[in-house]
C-alpha cells in the first residue's frame, strides 16, 4: 500500500522517520523540497541513499523522486556552480518562442535528472482567468488557453525528452480562485463546468492528448449549479468523472497535500486519505509530518479492512504507478545518478541558454517618452534613483538561499499554500540590482526602499535630486501600497518636469506584468516576470541598450495592444532554407496543435518541404518562388510565413499561404508579410525583364494547402475575407473550390443507374502511367486549366509507381474531353497535397486504416456532357483507390458547380475554399508600404 503514498520530510539528511516509511511501509514516492536540498552533490548523495534504502528493503522498483523546479521563483534545487536559473512560465512565454520553452524545460530536466530525480512537478497548466488578483501569478503562462496549451506542451515535451515523467497541475484550475480569508477557508472555483471547458480545462485536455504522465488534482472547492465539492482531490465528480471520463486521462492522479489546514480540519487526514483513493487518486500527497503520514497509512489500511476500498481498486492504482515508474527509472539508473560529472559538462551551455532566455523575455510594454536606453538619455553627471519595495520575493538562487536560511518572512496562508517551494529573500537581490546599475553607468546611484508608509521626506529629497527614477514593483495589484506609491511618484515627476526640472520615470514590474499594464499614466513600463539575480542582470543590460528587448506580453495583454500596434511594421525577410527550415516546421506544428477541439488545421500534414517547388524536374513551365518570414533573430523562431509563386509565361502571381503563430496574431505580422509579398510579386524580375504581372491570385492548387480562403468555418472564413478585403482584395466574386471525400471506401458502392448512365453516352475511359502516351493529356490540361494544374500533372506523370491519369475520350473523334489524376496511398504528391496524409480526411469513423487514395485536379471543359464525364472520371478513380486498398478517397479539387454532381456518388465536403483573383494594376496603385 505504500506505493500509493507520496511523502516528504524536513531535513537535509535521511531521518529515522523517512527510513521507517521506506523500509516498513514500502513508501513508493518522495517529494523533495528546499528543506531537503543543499548542493547538487549533496542532493545526488541524498537521492542515492534513499534509493539504496528502498533497494535493500526489497522494493521491486525504485522510488519515484520528484521536485518542484518550475523556474522563475519556484525552484527546490539551487547550486550556483551547477544548477542554472531560467525564467518563470510567464517569462518563458514572453520570449515568444516555443522552441526556447522546450530548450529551457529540457535543460531543467537534465539538471535535476543528473542528481537522481525522475519526476518533475510540472508543467503548470492553469489559465489565469482573473489574472490581476491571482497569487499563482507568473508561475502560469497567462490568460489565453491556447497559449497556455502551447507552452505547457512544449515544456512537457522538454521534460519527457530528458527522461523525466511529468505532472500537470493544478487540476481543474488554480487560475481563478476566490480566497475567503482564514487559513481554514478553502479557495473556491465558482465557474461552471461549461465555463471551465471553454477556458481553464483546455490546456489540461491538450496536454492529456499529447501524453501527460500524471496530474495533480487541487485541494480547492467547487461551487456552481452542477457541482458542490468541498475538496476537488477528494471528489469522484472531479477525479473519476471530469478528469478520467470526460477528459480521457489514463495516467496517475496525485492529490493535493492532505496536510493543508482547511482539508485536515474539515475532514481529517485519515478520512481524507480514504476519500482521495475512493475518488480515484492513485498517489496521496503528505508533505511533512511523520505523525500525520502514519495516520494516513493506517486510514487506508482501515478503509480496505472495512471494505470501503476494494483490493481491486488498490490494484488499479498500483498498476498505474508501476507503469509510470517503468517510464522513468530502473535500479541501475536509480542507484547510479551521474551527479557532478554530468552537471559540470552541461553547465556552460545551460548558462548560455539561461542568458538567452532571460534576454528574450524582457518586455518593454510602453516607452512614450523614448527614455530607453538610459545610455542615450542620461548625462554622466545626472543622478539615477532606484526605489525598491520591501517584499516577500519569489526568486531563488544560491545567493539568496543563504539569506533565506536566516530570515523567516511572514506570509499569508494562501501564499504559503501556493508557494511551498519558493525561497523567501530580503533586500539582497535589489541591493545587487543597485550595484549593477551603478557599475553599468560608471557613475553615482541613489537607492532606497519604500513601504506601505508611502512617500516619505527621504523619498521626496532623492526624487528632487535625481534626473531619472526607476521604481520596482512586484505584484502591485495584490500589494496595493506599491500601486499608491508609484502613482504618487509619477505625479511628482510630472509636476517637476512641467516646472522645468527633468524627471524621467521608468516603472519596472519584476513579477506580474499586470501591475500597470493598462495604466497609460505610466509612460515607460518594463516587465521582467521574476526578480532572480539572472533576471535583474538582463534588466540592467536592457535598460542600458546592450540589447533591444523583444519580449511580448502574455495572452490578452498582448491582444489589448492591437489598436496601438495595428499598423506596426515588422521586419520581413526573404526565406532562407538553411536558416528557416526548422523554424517553419515548428511554426506549422504550433498551428496544428492550437486547432480547436474536433477540428483540423489547414496545415495538417504539411511540412516545410510542401512549399519548395523550385528544383522539381520536368515541370512544363518555369516557376519562380519567393517566400517571406517574420522571425526572432535571437531565437530563430518564426512568427509568420508567406509563400508566393510566379508563372512568368502566364504573367500570373500567387500568394499560396500566409500564416502567423497564434500567440502573435493581431500584431500586424500578417499585414507586414502580405504587403511585402505583393510588393515582391509586382517588382521587376531581372530574369524576365519583359514580364508584367497582369493577375494576382490568392490560393494555389500546387502546393494544394490553401486553394483559397478556408471557409469550412463560416465565421472564421468571414473574418479572413474581411481581413483580405482590407488589404486590397476584391472579395465580391470568389471562385468556390471544394475538397470532397468518401470516408468509408470499403463499404462504398456505386449509386443505382450511375454505371448505365455513363455507358449510355459511349465515352471511352482509360488509365495511363508515365509520359509515353501523355502528350494529349498535357495539351488538354494546358488548354483548359492553369499553370499550377499543368505542373501537377507533370509531377503525377513523372511518378509512374504511385500516380496515373484517367482519360475520357470522345466517341466521335477520340479527342480528350476530360482528365483526372489518380494517386495511391502514400503518393509522392502528398508532400504538396497534404490532405492526402491528413488525419482530418480519415476522422469521424472512416475506417480508413488502408490510407488515403486521391482523385486530383479533374479537368473537364464546360460542355453539355461535362457532368457525366466528371462522374465517369470519378468512378474510375474510386475503383482504382479501392483496388489499391485505400480506406478513404479524397477528391480535390472541384469548382462549386461540379460539387453537386459528385454528391450523388456519395462524396461529402471535407473542406471549402474561396479563391480570389485581382488585376495587377489594382495592387500597383495601392500604397504597399
Amino acid at each position: 500500500m505504500g506505493q500509493l503514498f507520496f511523502m516528504g520530510w524536513e531535513g537535509t539528511e535521511v531521518t529515522p522517520q523517512i527510513r521507517t516509511l521506506i523500509e516498513d511501509h514500502h513508501l513508493g514516492a518522495i517529494l523533495l523540497t528546499t528543506k531537503n536540498l543543499k548542493t547538487a552533490q549533496d542532493t545526488a548523495r541524498l537521492v542515492q541513499e534513499l534509493q539504496t534504502i528502498a533497494h535493500e528493503a526489497g522494493h521491486p522498483v525504485p522510488l519515484l523522486i520528484a521536485v518542484d523546479q518550475e523556474n522563475g521563483g519556484v525552484n527546490s534545487l539551487f547550486d550556483e556552480d551547477y544548477i542554472c536559473q531560467f525564467p518563470s512560465a510567464m517569462g518563458t512565454a514572453a520570449t515568444g518562442s516555443l522552441e526556447l520553452a522546450y530548450e529551457v524545460a529540457n535543460a531543467t530536466a537534465k539538471e535535476v535528472s543528473a542528481v537522481g530525480v525522475n519526476m518533475i512537478m510540472g508543467p503548470v497548466l492553469d489559465v489565469l482567468t482573473n489574472a490581476r488578483y491571482q497569487p499563482l501569478g507568473v508561475r502560469a503562462t497567462g490568460d489565453d488557453p491556447q497559449e497556455v496549451s502551447q507552452y505547457g506542451i512544449a515544456a512537457m515535451n522538454g521534460y519527457k525528452d530528458a527522461g523525466l515523467t511529468t505532472c500537470g497541475k493544478h487540476f481543474p484550475s488554480y487560475g481563478n480562485l476566490d480566497f475567503l480569508g482564514s487559513s481554514l477557508d478553502m479557495p473556491i472555483i465558482t465557474e461552471t463546468i461549461e465555463q471551465l471547458s471553454l477556458s481553464a480545462l483546455v490546456p489540461f485536455r491538450n496536454a492529456i492528448r499529447d501524453g501527460l504522465d500524471a496530474m495533480m488534482v487541487g485541494g480547492c472547492a467547487m461551487a456552481n449549479a452542477s457541482m458542490n465539492v468541498m475538496h476537488a482531490c477528494l471528489s469522484d465528480q472531479v477525479v473519476d468523472e471530469l478528469l478520467r471520463n470526460d477528459l480521457g486521462f489514463n495516467g496517475v492522479t496525485i492529490s493535493e497535500c492532505l496536510e493543508m489546514d482547511a482539508l485536515s480540519h474539515d475532514i481529517g487526514v485519515r478520512g481524507g486519505t480514504v476519500m482521495a483513493v475512493e475518488a480515484g487518486c492513485d498517489l496521496v500527497l503528505l508533505c511533512r509530518s511523520f505523525a500525520v503520514q502514519q495516520e494516513a497509512i493506517s486510514g487506508l489500511k482501515l478503509g480496505v479492512e472495512n471494505d470501503m476500498i476494494s483490493r481491486e481498486r488498490i490494484m488499479v492504482s498500483l498498476k498505474r504507478v508501476l507503469q509510470l515508474k517503468s517510464k522513468c527509472t530502473n535500479w541501475h539508473k536509480a542507484l547510479n545518478p551521474p551527479g557532478i560529472s554530468l552537471l559540470s559538462t552541461i553547465h556552460p551551455s545551460h548558462l548560455a541558454l539561461s542568458t538567452r532566455a532571460y534576454d528574450s523575455s524582457i518586455t518593454i510594454m510602453r516607452d512614450k517618452g523614448h527614455l530607453l536606453p538610459l545610455s542615450n538619455t542620461l548625462y554622466p553627471d545626472d543622478e539615477l534613483l532606484l526605489l525598491t519595495p520591501l517584499v516577500k520575493p519569489l526568486p531563488a538562487s544560491a545567493a539568496t538561499k543563504t539569506l533565506a536560511e536566516t530570515v523567516r518572512s511572514v506570509s499569508t496562508d494562501h501564499d504559503k499554500w501556493l508557494h511551498r517551494s519558493s525561497i523567501m529573500s530580503g533586500e539582497g537581490v535589489f541591493r545587487e540590482l543597485g550595484r549593477s546599475l551603478a557599475r553599468q553607468r560608471h557613475g553615482k546611484l541613489l537607492h532606497t526602499s519604500y513601504t506601505a508608509n508611502g512617500v516619505r521626506p527621504v523619498h521626496e529629497n532623492l526624487i528632487n535630486r535625481a534626473a531619472a527614477i526607476i521604481i520596482i514593483t512586484a505584484d502591485a495589484n495584490r500589494n496595493l501600497y506599491q500601486n499608491g506609491f508609484t502613482k504618487h511618484v509619477a505625479m511628482m515627476c510630472s509636476m517637476l518636469s512641467a516646472g522645468g526640472k527633468k524627471k524621467s520615470l521608468i516603472v519596472v514590474s519584476v513579477s506580474s506584468p499586470y501591475d500597470f499594464a493598462m495604466d497609460k499614466s505610466i509612460g515607460t513600463y518594463v516587465c521582467t516576470f521574476d526578480f532572480t539575480e539572472t533576471a535583474m542582470s538582463a534588466l540592467v543590460r536592457a535598460l542600458f541598450g546592450e540589447f533591444v528587448p523583444q519580449g511580448t506580453l502574455p495572452g490578452t495583454l498582448r491582444k489589448s495592444r492591437k489598436v496601438q500596434k495595428s499598423r506596426q511594421h515588422w521586419l520581413v525577410e526573404s526565406w532562407n532554407r538553411d536558416r528557416d527550415h526548422r523554424g517553419l516546421q515548428a511554426l506549422i506544428k504550433t498551428i496544428e496543435k492550437t486547432s480547436p477541439p474536433g477540428t483540423q488545421s489547414g496545415l495538417s500534414g504539411a511540412s516545410a518541404a510542401s512549399f519548395e517547388l523550385v528544383g522539381i524536374p520536368d515541370l512544363a513551365e518555369p516557376i519562380e518562388e519567393a517566400h517571406y518570414v517574420v522571425r526572432n533573430s535571437s531565437t530563430q523562431a518564426l512568427f509568420g510565413f508567406c509563400a508566393t509563386y510566379t508563372y512568368p509565361a502566364r504573367s500570373l502571381a500567387l500568394i499560396s499561404a500566409l500564416f502567423v503563430d497564434p500567440s502573435k496574431r493581431n500584431l500586424s505580422i500578417g499585414h507586414s508579410l502580405h504587403q511585402r509579398a505583393v510588393r515582391g510579386l509586382l517588382s521587376p524580375n531581372p530574369e524576365y525583364p519583359n514580364m508584367k504581372i497582369t493577375a494576382l491570385q490568392l490560393g494555389s492548387s500546387l502546393p494544394n494547402i490553401f486553394p483559397g480562403i478556408p471557409m469550412s468555418d463560416l465565421t472564421e472564413g468571414a473574418r479572413l475575407k474581411r481581413w483580405f478585403a482590407a488589404n486590397g482584395w476584391d472579395i465580391s466574386s470568389p471562385r468556390l473550390l471544394y475538397t470532397l471525400s468518401i470516408r468509408n471506401l470499403s463499404h462504398w458502392a456505386p449509386p443505382e443507374g450511375l454505371l448505365a448512365n455513363i455507358q449510355r453516352v459511349s465515352f471511352a475511359f482509360d488509365l495511363i502511367h508515365g509520359r509515353e502516351n501523355a502528350a494529349s493529356v498535357l495539351e488538354h490540361v494546358s488548354t483548359h486549366s492553369g499553370p499550377e494544374v499543368l505542373a501537377l500533372y507533370n509531377l503525377a506523370l513523372a511518378d509512374e509507381k504511385s500516380c496515373g491519369v484517367v482519360r475520357a475520350k470522345s466517341p466521335v473523334d477520340g479527342s480528350l474531353v476530360g482528365t483526372v489524376i489518380i494517386t495511391r496511398p502514400e503518393s509522392s504528391l502528398s508532400t504538396y497535397i497534404p490532405v492526402l496524409k491528413s488525419p482530418s480526411a480519415t476522422s469521424n469513423g472512416s475506417g480508413g486504416s488502408g490510407g488515403i487514395g486521391g482523385i486530383l485536379a479533374p479537368v473537364v471543359p464546360n460542355t453539355p456532357q461535362a457532368a457525366i464525364v466528371l462522374q465517369g472520371l470519378a468512378l474510375l478513380g474510386i475503383r482504382q483507390n479501392k483496388a489499391h486498398k485505400a480506406g478513404v478517397c479524397v477528391l480535390c479539387w472541384v469548382a462549386g458547380e461540379e460539387r453537386d454532381t459528385l454528391f450523388g456518388m456519395g462524396f461529402d465536403v471535407l473542406d471549402a475554399f474561396e479563391e480570389l483573383r485581382g488585376a495587377g494594376e489594382r495592387f500597383s496603385e495601392m500604397n504597399l508600404g
